[in-house]
């Protein structure tokens, strides 16, 4: 079982910390943009969702020139002691921004939703627009992205190609759940690999069903 609940572990750790990064950038980019009148948004916003749209391994590349150890960040990081090829941190940031799409397209989408007399009302009375941000548009719009939040944690725990271009294939170290099923099938282990789907795919499972019942029903939004 150690086969399993290690590469698991490391999933959920990795996922974690993905999905909490990408709940405070990607919402904050969803409130810039939604707040933004510019002809430059919809460019920006194309950018910002790229990782949604490229391959993996397009993205994991783009990341080794990066962050690699001789890519355009890489000596720097290098100097402050940060490593992020062949590390845990390493996949961490690659989930990060395959992910991040999805908490920025649903925050958006539940930011702009929000009754704008409600926010007027706010401004009537003499609340800041930062006031209204936390007090007013955030509360009303957080099923959705909740919604988003969850989206995004199942799409970084089963995230592959960019995760194994950084972070590589070491075993208790930076072997995800869908880096291990990659192994087991390789090596002909299907029992192991069995195992892993199973426990990946409930998991996802889950995961949707309750995004799913966070996202508002059509009848519910017109009431």
């Amino acid at each position: 079982m150690e086969s399993v609940w290690v590469p698991l572990a490391l999933s959920l750790k990795v996922a974690g910390w993905a999905t909490a990064i990408n709940a405070v950038l990607g919402v904050a980019a969803a409130v810039a943009l939604s707040r933004w009148r510019s002809p430059l948004r919809d460019l920006v916003d194309a950018v910002l969702t790229l990782p949604l749209v490229l391959p993996p391994t397009v993205l994991g590349y783009y990341l080794l020139v990066l962050v690699g150890r001789r890519g355009v960040f890489g000596e720097w990081l290098s100097s402050l002691g940060i490593e992020l090829v062949f590390t845990w941190q390493g996949a961490v940031l690659a989930a990060t921004i395959v992910a991040f799409p999805l908490v920025l397209k649903s925050a958006r989408a539940a930011i702009e939703g929000v009754d704008p007399q409600l926010e007027h009302a706010a401004r009537v009375l003499g609340v800041s627009e930062t006031g209204i941000v936390f007090r007013v548009t955030l509360p009303l719009a957080v099923r959705g992205i909740a919604a988003g939040v969850l989206l995004a944690f199942a799409r970084a725990l089963g995230e592959f190609g960019a995760t194994l271009m950084v972070a590589g294939n070491l075993p208790g170290r930076t072997q995800t759940l869908s880096v291990a099923i990659y192994e087991a099938v390789q090596a002909g282990d299907d029992d192991t690999a069995n195992l892993l789907v199973l426990v990946t795919s409930l998991t996802c499972v889950l995961l949707l069903v309750i995004a799913g019942r966070l996202v508002p029903s059509t009848r519910q939004a017109v009431r």
